[in-house]
C-alpha cells in the first residue's frame, strides 16, 4: 500500500501557509499541520485551514521545536493509516511543484527515503550556505560514507513504519539539528535514499526561526553524538560495504 501525506510543522508562518496547504492540495496531498504553539494569529489561519477536507490539525500546548513536530505529525500520519509522509516547511522555501515527482519516486521505491537535494538561488544566506559544508563533511564522517549529499534540506518523502521504529526507540533532536540527526541514523540503519535535485527559495514569508548561536551549539553537539555512534558501528558499516 502506498498512501502519502504532507507533515507540515508550522511557528508562526501564517502569511505562507495557505500557500503551501494550497499547491500540497493540488497535487493530490493530504495535508497534516502541526502546530507548534504558534500565536493567535497563526492558530486561526491554521484553524480555517482544518476546515478543508483533506487537512488535519494537531496542536502543541508547548513548543517543540521543529524535529518534535514533525515527529508528532509522523505519529498522527501512521494513526490516521497514512504509508508515506512528506515532510514540508511551512514557509514557502521549497518548490512544492516537485511533489508529483517525489510521490512518483516513493511509488516506485517504497521502502526508500526520497530525499530533496537543493538547488538554492540568490535568496539563500551565504553565511548558512557555507556552514552547510562543514555539516556535509561531518555526515560523511559520521556514515562512513558520501551518501547522504545534503542532510539539512527538510523536503523528504519518509517511508513510515521504518522511520517511526527509529524515532520510537532512540532520542532524535527536536529542533534545528532534526533533519541531520534523523537521516543519520536511518543511514545507519541501512534504509535506501534516494536523491532529487529541487529548488530552494528562502523564504516567502521573511521568518527564520534559525537562531545562530543556540542552534549552531546545538548542531555541533549533535554531531559529536554521531561520531561517537558512528564509532561503535563502525565495524557494522565496514561490513556492508565490504559486502556491497
Amino acid at each position: 500500500m502506498h498512501n502519502p501525506c504532507a507533515v507540515i510543522p508550522v511557528y508562526n508562518h501564517e502569511t505562507a501557509i495557505t500557500h503551501v496547504v494550497d499547491a500540497l492540495l493540488a497535487s493530490g496531498l493530504p495535508c497534516i499541520l502541526v502546530d507548534d504553539a504558534s500565536s493567535p494569529t497563526c492558530a486561526a489561519v491554521l484553524e480555517l485551514l482544518a476546515r478543508r477536507d483533506q487537512v488535519f490539525l494537531i496542536k502543541l500546548a508547548v513548543n517543540q521545536g521543529k524535529g518534535g513536530a514533525v515527529m508528532t505529525g509522523f505519529r498522527e500520519a501512521s494513526r490516521l493509516g497514512f504509508s508515506h509522509a512528506l515532510q514540508v516547511d511551512a514557509d514557502g522555501q521549497h518548490d512544492l511543484s516537485d511533489v508529483r515527482t517525489f510521490i512518483e519516486q516513493s511509488r516506485a521505491h517504497p521502502d526508500a527515503l526520497i530525499c530533496g537535494y537543493p538547488l538554492y538561488d540568490a535568496s539563500v544566506p551565504k553565511g548558512r550556505l557555507y556552514a552547510r559544508y562543514l555539516t556535509h563533511v561531518m555526515v560523511w564522517i559520521n556514515t562512513l560514507s558520501l551518501q547522504i549529499r545534503d542532510s539539512m534540506c527538510g523536503f523528504r518523502l519518509y517511508p513510515l513504519p521504518p522511520t517511526l521504529a527509529l524515532i520510537n526507540s532512540v532520542k532524535i533532536g527536536i529542533r534545528m539539528d532534526f533533519d541531520t540527526d534523523i537521516i543519520v541514523r536511518l543511514a545507519w540503519r541501512n534504509l535506501p535514499m534516494r536523491w532529487l535535485h529541487t529548488k530552494v527559495h528562502y523564504p516567502l514569508d521573511g521568518v527564520s526561526h534559525f537562531r545562530l548561536f543556540h542552534d549552531n551549539v546545538l548542531i555541533s553537539s549533535m554531531h559529536t553524538r554521531l561520531f561517537f555512534g558512528m564509532l561503535l558501528r563502525a565495524p557494522v558499516i565496514l561490513w556492508r560495504r565490504w559486502r556491497a
